[in-house]
């Protein structure tokens, strides 16, 4: 039963790293383009608002269905290393003045706070709803 048990976490580990790595290409990882605003000058991007929000949610949902079957302690160092590690993989290559290590910083601390806050409360409501009769 022992590796069935382990069988089932490996696959589930696996799983969540190719979802979490997937978000980032469904939400973030095809836009590389910068908007400059032809009154100020000013330049943004290469994400908008709703890419990024659609992205957070997907991680959120993502994170609370991975810890009604995985520990949040699996669930959080594996989306925070896969969404950290498609993050600065393409901004490493895009960016030439290195502030792209700042930015690969607040992505691992941002998906490691959020990752744990969502697996944990999902862990504690799934106990909570799995011990009310029925």
């Amino acid at each position: 039963m022992t590796a069935t048990r382990g069988t089932h976490a490996l696959l589930g580990v696996l799983f969540l790293a190719a979802a979490t790595v997937g978000t980032w290409l469904l939400w973030l990882g095809w836009d590389d383009e910068y908007t400059v605003d032809a009154e100020t000058g000013a330049t943004s991007g290469p994400y908008a608002p709703w890419q990024v929000i659609g992205c957070v949610l997907t991680l959120v949902l993502l994170a609370a269905l991975a810890a009604r079957r995985l520990s949040p302690w699996l669930v959080v160092p594996v989306m925070t290393v896969s969404f950290t590690a498609a993050w600065t993989w393409r901004a490493a290559s895009a960016d030439d003045s290195g502030l792209w290590a700042v930015g690969a910083v607040l992505v691992l601390v941002g998906t490691a706070a959020g990752s744990t806050a969502v697996s944990l409360a999902a862990r504690r409501l799934g106990r909570r709803s799995a011990g009310r009769p029925g």
